[in-house]
């Protein structure tokens, strides 16, 4: 009879070292860490620190299966601190859905994890160094470019949104968004923050920790005085064509054609747990009504005192934000509830309104109606990228999370032409986040008009990282963007990322801003995706050339 194997040998096998747990934890929270880079915060030196010791533990990784866990337990802290907001979602509806609490941020997370730890995984066929950093970068952002294709999409998050700091010094850090997109962005930010912070924590007493730790006796990539200049010069070049190129643009690019409408935007700021409830209706509806009034009055003073001689009176148009007030088929099948809207806002050219309709097949559909002065439908469009787990739900899912399955897409971006308005690109809530996919490009409209709901988030980070991606979209497309939102943050952008003016969270009012003319269409607005894809490719090329290494 063989000899029972030892205690500490057979609990070995199930229970990790103490090492082991220790680079988890580490890993976890690098990942949380690179958070904090994103809006509201943009603490944007954190990014050097957890991408740097991400590059150095990379670099000291010789199997890919370990740099696959690397990536995953880095990408998990990363989405699961930074979709920690989603929670809020279901707390409104806790006692139907209290134990669903803990999946929103965790489960998004688990199902994002895979898209850093493939890149990190990958990264690894190429020698350490410089190489397999900018690697690890081309495929990052490559991966982030495809939750596009995630469900319904899901590109929260993006590094690039890091660059959106309120303010001048965000003015010009997001101008390149205009040639390459804000995944563009994403890819010079990562190969940044990996190159100079691994460069720069190398000699590091944590560092050489985990180099002793994963690797014994093995050498830092890139300590090497040669090295170190090189790319340490190459990453100050980098940002200084950076800052000239975004400055030209701010100083040299101007607005052409005729300007854009008058933005009447109301903020009702109504909790969603009165709209669930249908608590007080016909009082919300008539919040808005008298908002929209003030607005109006507002925006015809703006009118006279903007008109230029021998120039028309610039056209006045009023947004509700979406899913404004309860009851989805006050606008659809009430014709006198329409009048009355436009009565409240006579003066108005068009109203953009955001409510729930159901189509001929029995479907719901997340709509924006355009009412003409006469309260009549003039355009309907259907909200095309729907929520995933929230307006949309996967079909394998077992359990019924979305009321009746979910709603029915629209076909996709839009341009209006309504009667006396400039052509206008509708886009509700979501949309607004998916870079070179929010504007008709055989129909390139002269302005955007986003309605959106983000009361379901509370006042957290959720709504200001969506503010964001509105000003990034903005700059991508050099068109002005008038956002109305039902608790906040309400604004208007004009092509440059720019802000005209915006109301805060929590509070209702109304903003009367008279919108530019747009900038001509830009690199990115022609191109697209195709830009930050081919740059990708690109690094990925120059990663996988040879050079000779000094002796």
């Amino acid at each position: 009879m063989s000899a029972p194997m030892p205690r500490k040998i057979v609990f070995s096998r199930f229970y990790p070292k103490r090492e082991t747990l220790c680079f988890a934890a580490i890993l976890l929270g690098l990942g949380g860490l690179a958070t904090l880079a994103l809006p509201p915060l943009h603490g944007l030196p954190v990014l050097l620190l957890s991408f740097g010791l991400l590059g150095h533990i990379l670099n000291t990784t010789q199997s890919w299966k370990r740099a696959a866990w690397t990536g995953a337990l880095f990408g998990f802290g990363f989405y699961a601190a930074g979709l920690y907001w989603l929670v809020h979602a279901v707390l409104i509806r806790a006692d139907e859905f209290w134990w669903f609490v803990p999946f929103p941020s965790l489960g998004c997370a688990l199902i994002l994890a895979p898209t850093v730890a493939t890149p990190a995984a990958l990264s690894t066929l190429l020698p350490a160094g410089i190489r397999r950093l900018s690697a690890f970068a081309a495929l990052w952002t490559l991966f982030d470019m495809g939750r596009s294709f995630i469900f319904s999409g899901f590109t929260w998050n993006a590094l690039g949104s890091c660059l959106a700091i309120p303010g001048p010094v965000g003015q010009l850090l997001i101008q390149p968004a205009a040639w390459v997109g804000e995944d563009g962005l994403t890819l010079g930010l990562v190969a940044l923050a990996l190159l100079c912070g691994t460069t720069m924590l190398e000699q590091t007493p944590l560092a050489r920790w985990i180099s002793r730790t994963l690797n014994p006796g093995h050498m830092p990539y890139l300590c090497l005085p040669h090295l170190r200049r090189r790319v340490l010069m190459c990453s100050g070049a980098g940002l200084l064509a950076w800052g000239m190129a975004a400055g030209l643009r701010l100083y040299t690019v101007q607005p052409t054609g005729e300007p854009g409408p008058i933005a009447v935007i109301v903020q009702g700021n109504v909790p969603e747990t009165e709209k669930i409830g249908r608590q007080s209706p016909r009082d919300i509806f008539m919040r808005y009504l008298g908002l929209t009034a003030q607005g109006v009055q507002a925006a015809q003073a703006l009118q006279t005192t903007q008109r230029k001689p021998g120039e028309h009176f610039r056209p006045i148009v009023f947004l509700w934000p979406e899913t404004s007030f309860p009851g989805y088929d006050l606008i659809q099948n009430s014709p006198r509830a329409r009048q009355a809207i436009m009565e409240w806002a006579v003066g108005a050219d068009a109203g953009i309104i955001g409510a729930l309709r159901m189509d001929d097949s029995g479907h719901y559909r997340n709509s924006v109606v355009a009412l003409a002065p006469d309260g009549a439908i003039e355009a309907v469009y259907d909200k095309a990228r729907l929520v995933p787990f929230g307006e949309y739900q996967p079909p394998f899912i077992p359990l019924q999370i979305v009321p009746q399955g979910g709603m029915a897409a629209g076909p996709g971006p839009q341009t209006w032409h309504l009667a006396d308005v400039p052509a206008v690109g509708p886009l509700i809530c979501y949309e607004v986040i998916f870079s070179g996919d929010v504007v008709n490009a055989q129909d390139r409209p002269r302005w955007l008009a986003n309605v959106t709901n983000d009361a379901w988030f509370g006042n957290s980070a959720g709504p200001r990282q969506h503010l964001s991606s509105v000003r990034l979209r903005a700059v991508e497309e050099g068109l002005p963007i008038a956002r109305a939102a039902n608790t906040g943050i309400s604004v208007a952008y004009d092509g440059m990322g720019r802000m005209l003016d915006h109301l805060g969270w929590g509070r209702p009012g109304v903003l009367s801003v008279a919108l530019p003319a747009p900038l001509p269409p830009t690199l990115f607005g022609r191109l697209g995706q195709s830009i930050p894809l081919a740059l990708c490719l690109m690094l990925l090329g120059l990663a996988c050339i040879p050079y000779p290494r000094r002796p």
